[in-house]
């Protein structure tokens, strides 16, 4: 079942519907739904669907000869479709097929075609500027590689530079967008879900809403022949060559290391070896760096893991491997389960700048935003490094200041005290808003102190997802 992407479909409907040439580019992480995106909007449209491989140019030229031959002849053999002589002359009939009606095509994993005839995007160019005033062919490129992606649509140096008229960058679910995925398990559930694996569909699709959480985990990631077992180690070694320094750095982050030197200690790296590594996970989109959402915070910035999936597995499946293959799993599930609660802690900040976002979007959250981040720095108070949960800004003018509390008991009147103290701190003034969110409510002294105090409010889980389903 298709789930979500409403936007996306939107958006390439719209563009269907106009009678002129549309370019379309299509990229994101591998397993994000691409593929998925893309065959739910040409369901019922004719369409030419070529999905390269990596192999030589004359495999993908007759790969694509078959995807432009179906253009005309939908329900052809394809193994019967005739080879066009270059990649220019089956460009061109595509181009010539749309001059009559309206249709697709679809080079899915684009890069490997590129790769395999460098020469192509050139060609794809020159036919564009030969056919695009004449035909109504609707052109889609689609690919993972999101250097490449980016180069070739996007970068000023490719020959398809000013050619495109549209491009998506399909993105993971947010929490609430995984929440629709799972009909009967609890919202909490869902969200220790989201907190293992984040908002990919088909990674989401792995957990068993009959089952047990601790029994998903041990199926899923505590099996070695599960698909996920080795996923993320996979996936790296798709993108890197020796992964072993990639393996060290991902796995110190992910420990607990942020700043530069204390990464460089743990992965056994030096400074500048591991300013490459940092660099090079960053351009694949598995790192990121992290300043202060406020003040001049470029010193005091870290790194973290950017995909949950890889934040999980090195933190939790990578160093348990040998209890695993020596069929430990229950034990390792159970040391998991029981970390699980203090791992939910920054995802629960994600969920709850994501939900402001949302009720932003949807223009219930009152106020206006321009930026949600987060907030560290020393306090001169408590002659310590603090940190706030949530700053939200409009033009750089502190909106709002929020404390979040995942694991635990409910949240006492102090810890309201504590935030109001620290909203100053990050450009807050006795107008910003002070929101809590908790997962297990408030103590009547927090709600008590609340009712007394301007501009606050209390939220809890339920509320923030009772209407998402």
């Amino acid at each position: 079942m298709f789930v979500g992407r409403e936007r996306e479909l939107s958006v390439l409907r719209e563009r269907y519907d106009s009678p002129s040439f549309e370019f379309v580019g299509i990229y994101g992480r591998r397993r994000v739904g691409k593929t998925s995106l893309i065959s739910q909007f040409v369901r019922d449209l004719p369409c030419g669907y070529c999905t390269a491989i990596e192999d030589d140019a004359s495999a993908n030229l007759r790969l694509l000869s078959r995807a432009v031959h179906s253009l005309a002849n939908p329900d052809a053999n394809e193994e019967i479709a005739p080879l066009y002589s270059s990649f220019s002359d089956a460009i061109d009939a595509a181009f010539a097929h749309a001059r009559t009606r309206r249709c697709v095509l679809v080079i899915d994993e684009f890069p490997y075609l590129a790769k395999s005839y460098p020469a192509f995007p050139s060609i794809l160019q020159a036919a564009i500027d030969r056919n695009k005033d004449e035909s109504g062919l609707f052109l889609i490129l689609c690919g993972s590689s999101l250097s490449f992606m980016k180069e070739q649509l996007l970068g000023r140096n490719s020959p398809l530079y000013g050619r495109r008229t549209a491009q998506i960058e399909l993105l993971p679910f947010d929490f609430f967008g995984a929440l629709r995925f799972f009909d009967t398990m609890s919202p909490i559930d869902v969200a220790n879900i989201y907190g293992m694996v984040g908002g990919i569909p088909l990674y989401l699709r792995q957990f068993d809403q009959e089952k047990t959480l601790s029994q998903n985990v041990e199926r899923i990631f505590l099996d070695p022949s599960s698909m996920l077992y080795e996923e993320p180690n996979n996936l790296l070694k798709q993108e890197v060559s020796k992964a072993a320094p990639y393996n060290a750095v991902l796995s110190s982050i992910a420990g607990g290391a942020s700043q530069h030197n204390e990464i460089a200690t743990k992965a056994g790296l030096e400074s500048n070896a591991l300013d490459y590594y940092l660099k090079e996970l960053a351009r694949i989109g598995l790192v990121t760096k992290e300043e202060p959402v406020t003040g001049e915070g470029r010193r005091r910035a870290v790194w973290q893991v950017a995909d949950r999936l890889f934040k999980f597995w090195y933190r939790f499946v990578r160093p348990r491997q040998t209890l695993i293959e020596r069929g430990m799993g229950p034990a390792a599930s159970q040391n998991i389960m029981n970390a699980l609660p203090e791992h939910m802690g920054p995802v629960f900040k994600d969920i709850c700048r994501d939900w402001l976002w949302k009720q932003f979007a949807e223009g219930s959250l009152g106020f206006e935003v321009t930026d949600i981040g987060r907030w560290w720095g020393n306090d001169p108070i408590e002659r310590s490094q603090v940190e706030i949960d949530i700053v939200a800004l409009d033009m750089g003018s502190t909106m709002l200041v929020g404390e979040c509390k995942w694991q635990g008991a409910t949240m006492g009147a102090d810890q309201l005290r504590k935030l109001d103290r620290r909203a100053r701190l990050a450009g807050g003034g006795p107008i910003t808003r002070r929101w809590l969110f908790s997962r297990e409510g408030y103590t009547s002294g927090c709600n008590e102190l609340a009712r007394q105090m301007d501009l606050v409010r209390l939220l809890t889980f339920d509320e923030m997802v009772s209407d998402q389903r």
